[in-house]
């Protein structure tokens, strides 16, 4: 079934604040839309107002069939304790719900007291049951998790817990969960976090084939240069929104030029402004200054060159109204309003030893896992990338060299002054219900708490954010106070374990600005093609299986 999802003056938020308002928005089969913007800029608000799961401050969302089947697959993965991977896919693709509907309502028309519309109810709910693909999702499940590198014999799915599986994995059971999916729009917030090479190309591929329409958050650049066909940007410093046509490369172009005409626009204004102001002045500088002249010069009986310079006076007074008017006729243009910016550097310490870490030989066995054996050194100031699939090993490689994890066999050994600053997948070092500013603390005692909150702000965690529990934090908001960490401590090695995850586009081009004038040692573990090609690098190292070589 074809379908079109249609948002008419659409405004967005919470109660005590709006995030957009007049927005439109039209998502035919066949649309890939990228909703682009800050962080808190109102972009998984607006997939949940499309999905139904949030109503709107004002305006509507409208399905045309009105049945039409639309699915939204939230950024993080909600893995309910106890969850098989089968029972998760189930929820996420709406079969669970449809089968539990039409069960409902079967038992209902069995029911000798049933209603008049029971037949038409479970009809409704049959049909409704059998749209979703409910009726063979059991049999095509194994097939497309083994598509995804997740066979039976690694990830049973009616056995294993989602709880069990790992970053990655989770993010391939979500991608089988779409594949799987029969929805007539799609909407997908954050889909790439998480998901290696392989399973970014295996997503674009399946976003290429959907028949029906897409709207998509991503802070992936070359993604969205891949897939989507028109961008919607949310600007929370314009408090606009803005539909560009065309791909994400031609939004770039089109926003520039945009942006461009607005600022000469308002500084052509402003000069044009400016000038009418001071020369309505000068005029009644000028009236003053005559009347106080004519005043002080003119003889008491000399009434001619009274009335002169009376009328003299008058003729000023009349050009600084019409100065005035002309002013007051000018079509006003606001200032652009400029977005706020995350801007930082990372602190540098004092240079470390030659040579930051060395594996001789190195082996861990966790499972049935075998990393290594693994020989490799790390020497200062060294820029190292670092790819591969998804539990292939990088991770514990990182945990190797940084002294996290003692080899099985082998050595490691770990250099003389190192200062390690690190962002981990998970941003461990933010976790709990602590208060945002209290962890801080409590990882820059250096710093009081003035200090602290300030740094904090510089990068958009204010007074809402550093009071709460850093566990209610969004993954993006534990990000930046990751950066912010850098910032304050001064680091000599530098390991960032695929830090764009959640990050906005702003943020993820400052990152990237933080690295070129960064000198102390580098390990990068990103799937982000584009930071990958903009970063520099000396060394590239691939892991796979457990094994390193260098490319």
């Amino acid at each position: 079934m074809t379908a079109t999802l249609v948002a008419k003056d659409v405004a967005g938020g919470y109660a005590h604040r709006v995030l957009f308002d007049h927005l439109d928005l039209t998502v035919a089969p066949g649309d890939v839309v990228g909703v682009v913007g800050a962080n808190g800029a109102g972009k998984t608000t607006l997939l949940r107002v499309l999905a139904g799961d949030l109503a709107p401050l004002a305006g509507s969302v409208s399905r045309a069939p009105s049945d039409a089947f639309v699915g939204w697959l939230p950024q993080e993965h909600e893995r309910i304790p106890g969850e098989t991977v089968r029972e998760y896919v189930g929820r996420r693709t709406g079969c669970t719900a449809a089968t539990q509907a039409m069960d409902a309502a079967a038992a209902a028309l069995a029911d000798d007291s049933a209603p008049d519309d029971a037949a038409d109810v479970y009809a409704a709910a049959l049909d409704h049951w059998l749209t979703t693909g409910a009726a063979d999702l059991d049999e095509r499940l194994p097939a497309v998790l083994a598509d995804l590198g997740l066979a039976t014999d690694l990830i049973d799915p009616d056995t294993t817990p989602m709880t069990a599986l790992s970053g990655g994995q989770a993010a391939r059971v979500g991608l089988a969960a779409l594949l799987c999916s029969r929805f007539d729009v799609v909407l997908l917030d954050e889909p790439t976090n998480d998901l290696d090479l392989d399973g970014i190309a295996r997503l674009e591929e399946v976003v290429a084939g959907l028949r029906g329409g897409v709207v998509l958050v991503s802070h992936d650049r070359e993604f969205l240069a891949r897939t989507v066909t028109r961008v919607l940007e949310l600007d929370s410093a314009q408090h606009t929104n803005t539909v560009y046509g065309g791909g994400y490369e031609s939004y770039l172009e089109e926003r520039e030029v945009a942006r461009r005409h607005k600022r000469e626009e308002y500084e052509e204004f402003a000069a044009k402004k400016a000038d009418l102001v001071a020369r309505a002045r000068t005029q009644r500088e000028w009236s003053s200054q005559g009347v106080r002249n004519a005043m002080r010069k003119a003889p008491d009986n000399d009434k001619i060159r009274r009335r002169a310079a009376t009328e003299s006076s008058e003729k000023q007074a009349q050009k600084v109204r019409q100065m005035e008017s002309r002013i007051a006729r000018l079509d006003e243009v606001a200032e652009p309003r400029k977005e706020w910016v995350l801007e930082f550097t990372i602190g540098s310490a004092p240079r470390s030893s030659s040579v930051v870490s060395t594996l001789n030989n190195a082996v861990v066995r966790q499972g049935d896992f075998v990393m290594g054996p693994v020989s490799i050194q790390v020497n200062a100031g060294e820029r190292i990338g670092i790819t591969g699939p998804n539990g292939a090993g990088k991770s514990t490689l990182l945990r190797l060299l940084l002294g996290h994890l003692e080899p099985d066999s082998g050595s490691a050994q770990l250099g003389a002054n190192v200062a390690i600053g690190e962002i981990d997948q998970a941003r461990g070092q933010f976790t709990g219900m602590t208060p945002l500013a209290d962890r801080f603390a409590e990882l820059v005692p250096d710093h009081t708490m003035a200090d602290v909150r300030t740094l904090l702000a510089k990068f958009g965690l204010r007074a809402d954010h550093v009071d709460r529990a850093v566990g209610e934090l969004s993954p993006g908001e534990r990000t930046r106070a990751g950066l912010a960490l850098l910032q304050a401590r001064g680091v000599n090695v530098l390991v960032l374990d695929e830090p764009t995850n959640h990050l906005d586009l702003p943020a993820i081009e400052q990152l990237e600005s933080a690295l070129d004038s960064y000198d102390g040692a580098l390990l990068l573990v990103t799937h982000d093609r584009r930071m990958l090609s903009n970063v520099r690098v000396d060394r590239h190292w691939h892991v796979e299986r457990g094994r390193v070589t260098e490319q």
